[in-house]
């Protein structure tokens, strides 16, 4: 049995979704480098706050040969120009954006080359790299060169030669050991730092793309990552003089010496300035965990070894970012367990002045119910008047009744009788009363 052939022409899948396509594509979105040795890189990264990828474009149209470069190239993060003699890369990031130019590194330069001999080589438009938009975060002269790591000292005499003096740092890189890094982590009056990977023959133009990617964004993430500690430097008065206000809030809550809306005022202010903090420096704190995870990721991606007389990279970066990045975490910490307390201590006051105010409803009430006790008693009492006055009125209208009587003829004694009628008089006004009163209090508790 045969089958008709599926015409691509009629859809197999329900609609995509929105996103699916953006999403798919990500994974594509930096494609990994490419470089043939011995190459040089030099590499600047950034922060593009205030930015825009215009301003981006429009220096990039500088390039020779770009002038007619479209913005929608650089809507995909990501791109790649292939100039004359050398690549430049462009990657634009969430804080910052990075420009990598790699271009092969000749024979006639010799190991020790100045800035300027290494920046000479490069054939960019006069002061495109100052002109770069943002404020410069890292700049890193990468250079990779062969050399035999069968014979640790040349290896290591050739990569100091590129450092003078001063001592450096490395790492021998990969399981297998495939290459080493040398840096000083010093920065040259230019502007610059320096690092030198040193591999054999025969390393792939990929491996030397990998390896120059991960030293390069490790570089460029403890920086960002160290962005968080001025601010947690700037935040420790602050924070010491906002602790000191709250536990003085705190004790005047305890001893009841200072009045309600006075201790209201002063933590409402307190609080007030520690969410401002808060919201201001809550993002700088998260980014700054972000990109401690993102050093720690590609140090394990290095998969580095010891060279012997020599301390790590890896080793050595994590020593002096492990304290810097505690302090950041330690007032991260600090300002979320203050803004708690703050809270606590609002919810404190709060509750006293709850308990206040209860008291003085309790008090009202009480003044209310005597009121209206006084009020009942001179109820009672007037109604009492009141008896007595209706029925002085019935009886001086039944003795006028019984004179007139007398004056018919009728054989009466006028006060004698309304005498005797006096308590029927009183009992009959008095239960008149008493109904006139339960009627009241009975409509009273119906509605």
């Amino acid at each position: 049995m045969t089958h008709a052939p599926i015409s691509l022409n009629i859809a197999l899948l329900p609609a995509d979704d929105p996103l699916r396509r953006t999403l798919h594509n990500e994974v594509h979105a930096r494609p990994q480098a490419r470089i043939r040795m011995p190459a040089m890189v030099v590499y600047v990264a950034v922060l593009n706050e205030g930015v825009s990828r215009e301003a981006e474009c429009e220096h990039l149209r500088k390039l020779p040969g770009q002038q007619g470069l479209a913005l929608e190239a650089l809507q995909a993060h990501f791109m790649r120009l292939r100039l004359d003699g050398y690549t430049l890369k462009w990657e634009r990031h969430s804080e910052f954006t990075r420009y990598s130019v790699v271009l092969p590194l000749p024979d006639s330069v010799l190991a020790g080359a100045s800035d300027a001999e290494l920046l000479q080589l490069l054939e960019l438009p006069p002061d495109w790299l100052r002109d770069i938009p943002g404020r410069t975060l890292a700049a890193v002269q990468l250079l990779l060169v062969h050399g035999d790591l069968q014979q640790p000292e040349a290896a290591m005499a050739q990569a100091q030669a590129w450092f003078g003096e001063a001592p450096v740092v490395a790492s021998l890189m990969g399981v297998a050991g495939h290459s080493w890094a040398v840096t000083d982590f010093v920065l040259r009056p230019s502007g610059f730092e320096r690092m030198v990977v040193i591999a054999p023959q025969g390393t792939t133009q990929t491996r030397a793309g990998r390896v120059s990617q991960r030293l390069l964004e490790l570089e460029t993430y403890r920086l960002m990552a160290l962005r968080g500690l001025p601010v947690a430097k700037e935040l420790g008065p602050m924070l010491l003089k906002a602790e000191a206000e709250l536990a003085d809030i705190t004790t005047q809550l305890e001893s009841k010496a200072a009045g309600d809306q006075g201790l209201l005022d002063t933590l409402v202010s307190l609080s007030a300035r520690v969410e401002r903090a808060t919201a201001t420096h809550v993002y700088r704190f998260s980014a700054t965990r972000a990109y401690e995870a993102l050093v720690a990721q590609r140090i394990e991606q290095l998969h580095e070894r010891t060279i012997p007389g020599t301390q790590p990279i890896g080793e050595f970066m994590q020593r002096r970012l492990s304290p810097a990045m505690a302090t950041v975490a330690a007032t991260a910490q600090r300002l979320a367990s203050l803004s708690e307390r703050v809270a606590r201590a609002s919810a404190l006051l709060r509750t006293r002045v709850d308990i206040a105010t209860e008291q003085q409803n309790q008090q009202l009430l009480a003044k209310l119910t005597r009121g209206q006790e006084i009020q009942l008693h001179m109820q009672t009492t007037v109604e009492g008047l009141s008896i007595a006055a209706i029925s002085y009125y019935v009886i001086s209208l039944l003795l006028y009744g019984a004179k007139a009587l007398k004056a018919t003829g009728v054989p009466v004694n006028p006060e004698l009788a309304v005498g005797v009628l006096i308590p029927l008089v009183l009992w009959g006004v008095w239960t008149a009363t008493q109904r006139i009163h339960h009627s009241v209090v009975k409509l009273t508790q119906e509605k």
